[in-house]
């Protein structure tokens, strides 16, 4: 009987394989997911879909896609590569490899520290990975490669998808804002748009493999347009994906308020398809902390946003980013921002406490706060969001909403016996599937009813329970399945953008500090 990997992969029993490790944001999970494609396009499988009797103990190739936002990230990079060097010294064919932020950043200081490692490449040159891993096992010595400026879109790129249903579709890389705490544009570079007839053909080949959701990514996704002179493109291209048959959700993140249009809100409420869901980072509800870190927009124009914004689409959930303890933060800044948060009645938010990025301007300013009070104040905040958030979920108990099933969303899903999914604003619902009902696959979707409310998540425990079988389930059961729905030869991988005439090709809270 043939084993799991001769069964996916009859041509390559053989094939070496590769294990990616991300951290960081959304645009290194899709930059992982490109990775990974140029790895499988390269002859190497995945580690990880393999059964126990084929995994190998180690892989051949290991890639760090690495950050270098989140605070400790050269720690956290040369805490891991040192737990591979007894591996390496075990496995001398092992390859190693680091890419994303944090290569961009040191570059050559990665091989000084981790002379095992055999590749570091950079943010514009993902593309080049294969190359490097060769090259570096003929020349026996590690590869550098970091360019300065993106040469090819990386969207043209190989992809292995983690979703058969749900996708990240990246409308544009870069970023022209100087925020103070912020190394993402000297990493990324200036914003480079896609053409949008470049990004609808992406959706519409991923729809044609059973895609359901879509997220558009940017660093910016609502500067999108500033390269080719159109100011409204985005909510032109939020109109556009609302016209493509089959697609049934579509989120993006993440906007800058000093950017966002009132155009872009009318397209959301107007075009059905697009989630009632807005992610909309504040950073400090305080003008002058706001102006220290170069946030062109103060409080008064953040609030108006989210009362426009919910005058059209009234059930819409609206989520954010605050860094507590920016250099200078008084009580009084810090007051503000409670005042904000209060105001803004977010249903979730993502929270930092305020640390120092080597090479941003913020790192070098006067005033850096004891960790002490950066501390304090983020735990008074923490606990003003949480009741926040409470106070907006239990407003839903007793809602019938539309789940799209997921098959990781819950944690504790074996132990309880529910399923999970996102609801259209986003927000996590765990629910029971009523005994004799049908049972969902992930990529379809529940009709369920909310009987609990939950500060970051939904039970949905009620009598109220209906399935719509979709595509995505389609596309889900496919690929376990191992057979191939509708267009796609491999609904995992997708080989970027088709050529006319040619078949389509085969195909997870932007940064997380905006």
């Amino acid at each position: 009987m043939r084993t799991q990997r001769e069964r996916a992969y009859p041509c390559a029993v053989m094939a070496k394989t590769y294990e990616v490790r991300t951290h960081g944001c959304q645009m290194n999970v899709h930059d992982s997911e490109r990775i990974a494609g140029l790895l499988e396009t390269a002859g190497f499988v995945d580690a990880e879909s393999l059964g126990a009797a084929d995994r190998p103990e180690i892989p051949d190739v290991v890639v760090f896609n690495t950050c270098a936002v989140r605070e400790n990230a050269a720690g956290k990079l040369y805490g891991s590569l040192g737990h591979m060097r007894p591996l390496k010294d075990a496995h001398p064919g092992l390859q190693i490899a680091v890419g994303g932020c944090l290569a961009q950043k040191d570059r050559a200081e990665i091989t000084r520290r981790a002379p095992w490692v055999d590749v570091v490449f950079g943010t514009h040159n993902v593309g080049a990975l294969p190359v490097l891993l060769e090259r570096a096992r003929h020349n026996a010595e590690a590869q550098v490669e970091i360019l300065e400026s993106l040469e090819t879109f990386p969207s043209t790129l190989p992809t292995r998808r983690d979703s058969a249903y749900s996708a990240w579709v990246s409308i544009s890389v870069g970023c022209n804002n100087t925020c103070t705490f912020c190394i993402v544009p000297s990493l990324r570079g200036k914003e480079k748009d896609r053409r949008p007839g470049d990004i609808l053909a992406e959706i519409r080949a991923l729809v044609d493999q059973g895609v359901v959701e879509v997220t558009l990514l940017g660093q910016n996704v609502n500067t999108y347009g500033v390269e080719f002179g159109d100011r409204l493109a985005f909510g032109k291209l939020l109109r556009a994906c609302g016209e493509i048959e089959g697609l049934e959700r579509v989120r993006f993140t993440s906007p800058h308020p000093a950017a966002f249009t009132d155009d872009v809100i009318t397209a959301m409420a107007e075009t059905p398809n697009v989630m009632p869901s807005l992610h909309m980072p504040l950073q400090s509800g305080s003008d002058r902390v706001l102006r220290a870190m170069k946030r062109s927009y103060r409080s008064a124009k953040f609030l108006g946003i989210l009362e426009r914004v919910r005058e059209q689409i009234p059930h819409a959930a609206i989520t954010t980013d605050i860094i507590v303890g920016f250099p200078g933060e008084t009580e009084e800044d810090f007051a503000e921002t409670m005042r904000v948060v209060e105001a803004a009645r977010f249903s979730s938010a993502f929270t930092f406490q305020y640390s120092i990025r080597p090479g941003t301007p913020a790192a070098t300013m006067p005033d850096q706060l004891p960790k002490s009070v950066v501390q304090q104040r983020f735990d008074r905040l923490l606990e003003l969001q949480e009741q926040v958030s409470w106070d907006e979920n239990r407003a839903l108990e007793g809602r019938t909403v539309e789940v799209l099933v997921a098959p990781t969303e819950g944690r504790r899903d074996s132990d309880t016996g529910r399923m999970s999914g996102r609801a259209e604003d986003n927000r996590l619902v765990h629910f029971t599937v009523p005994e004799g009902a049908e049972r969902p696959r992930p990529g379809d979707f529940a009709t369920v009813q909310i009987t609990y409310a939950a500060p970051h998540h939904l039970i949905a425990d009620g009598e109220v329970f209906a399935v719509r079988r979709s595509r995505g389930g389609d596309a889900w059961e496919a690929l376990q399945e191992g057979r191939t729905p509708g267009a796609a030869a491999k609904p995992a991988v997708s080989l970027g953008m088709p050529s006319i005439g040619a078949p389509a090709p085969v195909a997870v809270p932007a940064c997380d500090i905006r």
